[in-house]
């Protein structure tokens, strides 16, 4: 077992080494495929925020339908559940992949500083790696913020999508309305994370470009 996920690393350290190694015959360097992963990321969130917007408005619509229509707003609801979720998945994957190249840029960026002969050239490249890494742990913190809220809204919309499903009736209905201003409350937030994530991706990107 030792020894298969050894190669497993292995295996997964040559891969990565190979996908850098075409990217830079290309003129794409790590630093590009970074901005790029932070652009995929920011889209994803973007498009998570949107749908989650999306879903409470449709629990919303909910509590004010007359009965005879909860099973066709319930699909729309369920729906809407299923999209959230799935962009919800996309942030998480997106996130994930801008912290794995992240981490061999930084790495890479250490290394060949030992290799640069002129004491001031050195001092000044430890400095913009240093203020680089800041701005990265800001914009990771703000994405992983982001993120952390999404399941416990995402967890709150399942346990009344399913509710909802098991009683389509009045009383269920009644129970959803109650539970609105606090379905509202945590899509508020999650959606205001979201913004500030998006932002520092921004800036992130804007001041990796202006290097």
């Amino acid at each position: 077992m030792r020894y298969l996920i050894l190669f497993t690393l292995l295996f997964a350290a040559g891969c990565e080494t190979a996908y850098y190694g075409i990217n830079e015959q290309f003129g794409r360097l790590k630093n590009d495929i970074l901005v790029d992963r932070v652009e995929d990321a920011m889209d994803a969130q973007e498009d998570a925020k949107e749908e989650f917007k999306d879903a409470f408005e449709q629990f919303e619509s909910v509590v004010s339908v007359p009965e005879s229509e909860l099973k066709s707003i319930y699909r729309k609801l369920s729906g809407s559940f299923e999209d959230a979720e799935a962009k919800a998945e996309t942030v998480s994957e997106r996130i994930e992949a801008v912290d794995d190249v992240s981490e061999d840029l930084f790495e890479e960026w250490a290394d060949e500083i030992e290799q640069i002969g002129n004491a001031s050239l050195r001092s000044k490249s430890k400095t913009q790696l240093a203020e680089s890494k800041r701005k990265y742990a800001a914009l990771i913190k703000a994405m992983r913020r982001a993120e952390s809220r999404m399941q416990p809204v995402l967890s709150s919309f399942r346990d009344h999508v399913l509710y909802l499903k098991h009683n389509l009736n009045a009383q269920a209905i009644s129970s959803l309305k109650s539970e609105l201003g606090g379905i509202e409350s945590d899509v508020g937030r999650l959606i205001s994370d979201m913004e500030r994530s998006i932002a520092e991706a921004q800036s992130f990107i804007k001041d990796i470009e202006a290097a």
